[in-house]
């Protein structure tokens, strides 16, 4: 299945800053510790920052010390997609927005209970909304 939401590469570009372009359309990834989420714990939830989709909320992330932000399941798992991503000499899971196709991350099998899963997810790719808003 693709994406649900075809946009134009010309329409992505003008949405998203050149960095957000770079992770999240053509599979970037952020530096440790530099993205605006990763010491973010207020409560809320975050979004798709191309399309806007829920993705995680913020009962579910915690802090992997691994310098991005880290979620142990996401809201809806029909809202992400996993592809295998054999980029970088590894073998990895990345993760992706159903709606847009936005790369956000990737999911490791090291995070804790209840699901052990670690969504390792670029600050770039989220959008955070507090509850008060």
């Amino acid at each position: 299945m693709t994406n649900e939401l075809e946009i134009d590469e010309s329409l992505w570009r003008e949405k998203l800053t050149p960095e957000e372009f770079r992770i999240c359309r053509e599979k970037g990834t952020e530096r440790p510790f530099t993205g605006a989420y990763w010491q973010e714990f207020r409560e809320g939830e975050y979004q798709c920052k191309c399309c806007g989709e829920p993705l995680f909320l913020s009962d579910t992330k915690f802090d992997a010390g691994c310098g991005w932000p880290s979620f142990f399941i996401p809201m809806n798992k029909t809202a992400i997609k996993e592809n295998l991503d054999r980029t970088h000499g590894m073998v990895r899971t990345e993760v992706v927005c159903r709606k847009c196709d936005c790369h956000l991350g990737h999911v490791f099998t090291d995070g804790p209970a209840p699901t052990g899963l670690r969504y390792c997810i670029n600050s770039a790719s989220i959008l955070f909304v507090p509850n008060n808003q």
